[in-house]
């Protein structure tokens, strides 16, 4: 059985063959799930922390590449891009650029999207034609009504205690 959503995926931009092999290395020792013995366990342990330096290595190098190519006149590009690729991952993807009308015309100004929206939830809560209007039975008696006082707190005590 699945649980959770949708798992994000990983960012490995700045992944290179050294990180891969490590990475590699360190998944053969799956079989530590059928063997654990002494030595699996102490040849996983030394796979993880190399993958865990080939990784913070290569991050840290390809960080320091990509500061000092920010530094230069084409890094200047790449800002504007890094910032457009932010933009867009922090777009809503809710957000309806267009639609169709009721014919399959395309509306793509604001105005016009909401006034399809208007009709559509016009149409689908009142319905497509005007129907006659139900008048509301009033034929309840008001004399059954009456009125309950609220219950105090002492009468709750007594009842507990009695």
């Amino acid at each position: 059985m699945s649980m959770g959503g949708k798992q994000e995926a990983k960012n490995t931009w700045w992944w290179n063959d050294e990180v891969q092999r490590a990475i590699k290395e360190k998944e053969c020792f799956n079989r530590l799930h059928l063997d654990k013995s002494a030595a699996n366990i102490e040849g996983y342990k030394i796979a993880k922390r190399a993958a865990k330096r080939a990784v913070s290595v290569a991050k840290g190098q390809t960080y320091d590449n990509l500061y000092q190519r920010l530094g230069t006149k084409e890094g200047e590009k790449d800002i504007y891009w890094m910032a457009r690729i932010r933009e867009w991952k922090t777009r809503d993807i809710n957000q309806i650029k267009y639609i169709k009308d009721g014919v399959d015309r395309l509306l793509v100004r604001d105005e016009e999207i909401k006034d399809r929206w208007r009709e559509y939830f016009d149409k689908l809560f009142n319905g497509e034609e005007e129907g006659p209007i139900l008048e509301l039975d009033d034929s309840f008696d008001d004399n059954n009504r009456c009125f309950v006082r609220r219950i105090q707190e002492a009468e709750i005590e007594e009842a507990l205690r009695g």
